[in-house]
């Protein structure tokens, strides 16, 4: 039976081997698509793990690569120098179906939490011993789950989104719903450098940056 610490390690030395030199020039293209017109990257800042978590989540299991035309996840298993175990394999088959998507937080219990997936329009419950910090109910999020044994933890890449952007948010996910050919990964990724430009741009009101009207260059 994995645990959730054996899954996160092997996670680590998956993501981990897509970090390396062999693949730096696809690392380096993938930041600067992740990171441009998101704000200025600091590792002083608190949010700089955050974020960076939230990089390699989208590295390895939404970019493709340009060399493959397919995410890291999709090519792992054909990488000989990484040397797959039983339980590396498992866990990619469980990345494979991570849910990725915008939720609201419904209720916290001591050790679960209830949200509602925006795109599926459903309720889901996740496991709540490993995270770190306090959701906050008019803050919408994006985040990834995983399913371990029947049970469901987030994986570490968050971001949150300020109440004053669910009404923006809300009608783009109506949007991505009547269409099945837009993928939300896409409009996640905007909402990711629009967060960062609020944080950077304290004085400019959150609908100047949450809005598809382009004003500051998102």
């Amino acid at each position: 039976m994995l645990t959730i610490d054996q899954f996160e390690n092997s996670y680590l030395k998956l993501v981990g081997h897509f970090a390396d030199a062999k693949f730096q020039d696809e690392l380096n293209m993938a930041r600067k698509e992740f990171f441009e017109n998101a704000g200025t990257l600091d590792e002083n800042k608190p949010n700089y793990t955050l974020r960076m978590n939230q990089f390699y989540d989208w590295y390895f299991l939404t970019r493709p690569l340009k060399g493959h035309m397919q995410t890291p996840l999709m090519v792992v298993d054909i990488q000989r120098e990484l040397r797959l175990t039983d339980e590396d394999k498992e866990v990619i088959e469980i990345l494979k179906k991570a849910r990725h998507s915008l939720f609201e937080l419904v209720k916290v219990k001591k050790d679960e939490i209830t949200l509602k997936d925006l795109f599926k329009n459903e309720k889901i419950t996740v496991n709540a011993d490993q995270h770190v910090f306090e959701f906050d109910e008019k803050e919408f999020f994006e985040a990834r789950i995983v399913e371990l044994d029947g049970k469901k933890y987030f994986l570490k890449g968050f971001c949150f989104h300020p109440e004053s952007a669910q009404k923006f948010i809300l009608s783009e996910v109506k949007v991505y719903q009547k269409n099945p050919d837009l993928d939300p990964a896409d409009f996640m990724l905007r909402l990711v450098k629009m967060r960062y430009k609020f944080e950077q741009y304290r004085h400019v009101k959150p609908d100047m940056i949450y809005t598809n009207e382009n004003k500051l260059g998102l």
